[in-house]
């Protein structure tokens, strides 16, 4: 088994970069300002409107009408921070708090002319919204910026709001997956998730049941309420879609307009949701090698057999004799395949092809530029399981034994990526706290038009997804980017981004069919 875990360690392919990502309880009814705000500086904001503080149980009622106190934030002082409290567990309000942390850039417009809040998940599990809004609100658009305060509440579990943490035995990345060229393989991931479940348990297993994805869509609409939105106005990305569809099924009434890109299809289960990803992994590496071939000096050949082949050649010698570069960096043949994921996630196809003619001619630099892009996404592996487990269509809970089986479907699938998706399979084996939120047709938002928008390659979250959770929505609208990587807003489409602020600002949905390119 230590052989095992050093392997594991070894290996650079995070549970988090594969996903699509101390514990505070509080019995406080009064929220005070966050930490690292100052106090003085703080002033209460007045009541929420009545329309808008309205509880759906009465029993909530002291959540919903608490004061938010604002300051700048420590870490960014340009946008302001709050903590609200909120019931650990909603159907049991009396069991005790915690807290959770959300931070706002305001307005710029005049205030006759805004729009409210736009709350914004970047997705995960695991990521911190607020520390993704404060990175990329220098992207959205002036108009954008004028209409809405734009608000990210992290999600329970995660960064600023009471984040599950279990500790030195599964620390950030500390779950590492292997290829699975041997059955022992297999057996070692199920170890290595049994460990983490373990120390998970010993470390926030109160906090643990109470983490799921429903969990933090009520939270959402308890901020939506204290920041008097009578309807949540909402941007969600990746794990983001499925949070914006959860919210939509909990509160169909109060969906105002909503933005789902890249959109997680909530009627999967677990599995399938795996084998689309590996399926829409490899068509996204073909479509790479076949632009590749177009170029000079390609280092794939010219058909996808080549280029399928050139790969399981470079990952074969590089791990059996890996490439260094000095004393402390060594890039196995798994690290080639976990950059070429992560820069068809990117999508850095200029960056991968020079990338992989390096790792041929014996030169890292650009691999290692690659896997730092990938290290730096800022979810937890801690937080990611905590979420996904509670979910049976962002997780699997397969036994080693059927893990083993599943392994060809898997391969058949997708012959160069299988391994690596499937060593997801048995993540939730061993969880401590079982699935609170199963698969599920969202089929009503309360009337309100939806905007989805879907990536024809997108490598993580399929498009099929995106069209699926289209047709189920009677007042949805499927805007198609024709283009690779994961998700399309704030990914250099100006039709895109016209389209989606065109939405966000007066409602109006593209005419179908609406596609970018």
């Amino acid at each position: 088994m230590a052989r095992n875990a050093a392997r594991s360690r070894k290996t650079h392919t995070t549970v988090a970069a594969l996903a699509a990502t101390a514990v505070l309880l509080t019995a406080c009814t009064a929220t005070g300002p966050p930490r690292g705000a100052s106090p003085h500086a703080a002033a209460p904001a007045a009541r929420a409107a009545a329309g808008a503080a309205s509880t759906p149980d009465p029993s909530l009622d002291r959540y919903y009408r608490q004061r938010l106190y604002w300051a700048p934030c420590a870490q960014q002082p340009s946008f302001e921070c709050t903590t609200l409290t909120v019931p650990l567990d909603y159907a049991h309000p009396r069991s005790g708090d915690i807290t959770v942390a959300a931070t706002r850039l305001k307005a710029t417009g005049p205030k006759a002319h805004r729009a409210g809040s736009l709350q914004f998940n970047p997705g995960g599990p695991g990521q911190s919204a607020m520390n993704r809004l404060w990175a990329l609100a220098d992207g959205i658009s002036p108009a954008l910026r004028a209409a809405y305060d734009l608000v990210a509440l992290d999600p329970r579990g995660v960064g600023h709001s009471t984040p599950v943490t279990c500790g030195p035995g599964a620390t950030p990345g500390a779950v590492r997956t292997l290829p699975a060229t041997a059955p022992g393989d297999v057996a070692a991931w199920d170890a290595a998730y049994r460990q983490v479940a373990a120390a998970c348990q010993d470390r926030a297993g109160r906090l643990l049941p109470h983490v799921g994805t429903q969990d933090t869509a009520r939270d959402m609409d308890v901020l939506r309420a204290l920041l008097g939105d009578r309807h949540l106005h909402y941007l969600g990305v990746s794990y983001g879609t499925y949070l914006g569809t959860t919210y939509a099924r909990l509160f169909p009434s109060r969906v105002g307009r909503m933005v789902l890109d890249g959109a997680v299809d909530p009627a999967l289960d677990g599995y399938r949701s795996l084998l689309d990803s590996a399926k829409a992994y490899q068509a996204a590496w073909h479509a790479f090698a076949a632009d590749c071939a177009t170029r000079p000096h390609c280092p794939l050949g010219d058909t996808p057999q080549q280029a399928d082949h050139a790969l399981d050649t470079l990952r074969t010698t590089l791990n059996r004799s890996p490439l260094r570069a000095g004393k402390d960096i060594s890039v196995t043949g798994d690290d080639v395949i976990s950059a070429v994921m992560t820069a068809l996630r990117t999508p850095a196809w200029n960056d991968l092809r020079a990338a992989l003619a390096d790792a041929e001619d014996g030169r890292t630099t650009a691999l290692q530029r690659l896997l730092a892009d990938r290290d730096t996404s800022g979810g937890t592996t801690d937080a990611l399981l905590a979420i996904g487990c509670l979910s049976a269509t962002l997780s699997a809970r397969l036994t080693a034994a059927q893990t083993a089986a599943a392994l060809p479907r898997f391969r058949q699938a997708s012959p160069q990526f299988g391994d690596f998706v499937a060593a997801l399979l048995p993540a939730c084996a061993h969880w401590p706290a079982p699935p609170t939120q199963f698969p599920q047709a969202l089929t009503d938002t309360g009337g309100a038009p939806v905007l989805v928008v879907g990536t024809t390659g997108d490598p993580t979250t399929p498009y099929a997804w995106a069209k699926a959770l289209t047709r189920r929505l009677p007042t949805a609208r499927l805007l198609t980017y024709d283009g690779a990587g994961h998700t399309a807003y704030q990914q250099g489409s100006a039709c895109v981004h016209a389209a989606v602020d065109r939405y966000l600002l007066h409602g109006r949905l593209p005419s179908a069919p609406a596609v970018c390119t």
